[in-house]
């Protein structure tokens, strides 16, 4: 361990401090580049700017310009350590756009005095950009910070830890619910964790079919029942009438087990206990709920899911926000509605469905991957990945009238 903190903090020191730099994308060889690049060429695009808000995205880099921005309330899974220490993540995030889908980002703390400040400074800054990321925001926060900007600003706003969590949850689950011979719509599912990733979670998954009487979200207060008073909104909307109190109440029986909460939450006895062949997504990192081996050697007819690379069926994010964002920007969207986001989850759990590519097999060293018990996901590395899931987004805001141009693929870096 000792060794990997250490390459760690190497790779971001070294050869120089960060891991993101802007780059110039117009000769500056000559002084009438330089003319051209600033005065007096560019009173030209100033003054085209001025009349027509619009020739900012032909004359400018604001369309394919993601602002990934953080107060550093909950950074990873280390909590609340502030603005400048959520830096090496934000940083981290865009190089995730650039690599996988040529996104260029500026990466933006605010040193938050309150949610409302952390709007405002927002909504002043947006002018600048195609795209605002959300990141590392505690709840109950992020939900009201997200829906003020979406209702405040013309240009996409994407809560990630919320919705790209989601997405992927719900991409793997269609997926490891039909290798198990079950539907979303039948199917018992206990979710720990009502928080920012939790809710949107829970949100996505009954528009896309889930029954809300078979779902029993559990938090610190246990399972959330309409019983129980003084509940936050946040939780109050997935309360359900019934006896289940407790988590082990929850899992008898049920047929999905989705943890977004903390390690070894999910004992032995409970995953004993739920259905026959279950999906257990035991996300929490580095730790997961149960780990994978205690897990196998309980059940041996169960699909297991986690946030790590070095067990099967990894649910990582970098499989949805750099794609979603790309299509969005691609037609240039207001916004990214839920039908963007339930088109992305089809693309997704279509996609790891098909032949997969020689390329795929040998950047990871197979001679053969197909969809089954350990691989409902595609890889990160599959190029199919940009090919279809911007199309995918694109189209779906062009049907629900916020596109505001036809989808017109950027140029891959």
């Amino acid at each position: 361990m000792s060794d990997i903190k250490q390459a760690a903090l190497d790779y971001h020191r070294l050869p120089q401090p960060g891991k993101i730099a802007t780059a110039i994308t117009k000769p500056t060889a000559t002084a009438r580049d330089l003319a051209l690049a600033y005065s007096p060429g560019v009173a030209e695009p100033v003054r085209a700017i001025a009349q027509d808000a619009d020739a900012a995205y032909a004359y400018t880099g604001k369309g394919n310009l993601v602002a990934v921005i953080s107060d550093g309330t909950a950074i990873l899974g280390l909590g609340h350590l502030g603005p400048l220490a959520s830096k090496p993540v934000m940083e981290g995030k865009g190089v995730l756009f650039k690599r996988f889908a040529n996104i260029d980002v500026f990466d933006i703390e605010i040193e938050k005095h309150s949610p409302e400040h952390f709007i405002d400074v927002v909504k002043a800054i947006a002018p600048s950009f195609g795209g605002i990321n959300l990141e590392d925001i505690a709840a109950p926060h992020c939900f009201a910070i997200e829906e003020a900007l979406i209702e405040a600003l013309d240009i996409p706003v994407f809560h990630d830890d919320q919705h790209g969590t989601a997405i992927i949850i719900a991409a793997a689950l269609l997926n490891a619910l039909n290798i198990q011979g079950k539907s979303l719509a039948n199917a018992r599912i206990v979710l720990v964790g009502v928080g920012a990733a939790g809710t949107a979670t829970l949100k996505l998954l009954i528009a896309m079919g889930a029954k809300r009487e078979n779902i029993r979200a559990v938090d610190r207060v246990g399972v959330l029942h309409t019983g129980l008073a003084d509940l936050p909104p946040h939780h109050a909307q997935f309360a359900v009438e019934t006896d289940d109190r407790t988590l082990e109440d929850a899992c008898r029986g049920a047929d999905v087990f989705i943890g977004l909460s903390a390690p070894n939450l999910l004992t032995p006895e409970m995953l004993a206990s739920m259905a026959a062949k279950p999906v257990v997504f035991a996300l929490a990192n580095p730790d997961p709920e149960i780990k994978p081996e205690l897990a196998h050697h309980v059940r041996d007819d169960l699909i297991l899911a986690t946030g790590r690379s070095d067990y099967p069926n990894q649910v990582n994010n970098v499989l949805v926000f750099p794609y979603i964002f790309r299509g969005a920007l691609d037609c240039r969207a207001r916004r990214i509605t839920e039908g963007m986001k339930i088109a992305c989850v089809q693309a997704l759990a279509e996609l790891a469905r098909e032949p997969v590519p020689e390329e795929v097999l040998a950047a990871y060293g197979v001679e053969s991957m197909s969809c089954g018990p350990d691989y409902i996901l595609p890889k990160p590395f599959d190029p199919r990945l940009i090919e279809r899931l911007p199309r995918a987004v694109a189209e779906a805001a062009a049907r629900e009238g916020v596109a505001r141009r036809p989808y017109t693929p950027y140029p891959r870096a």
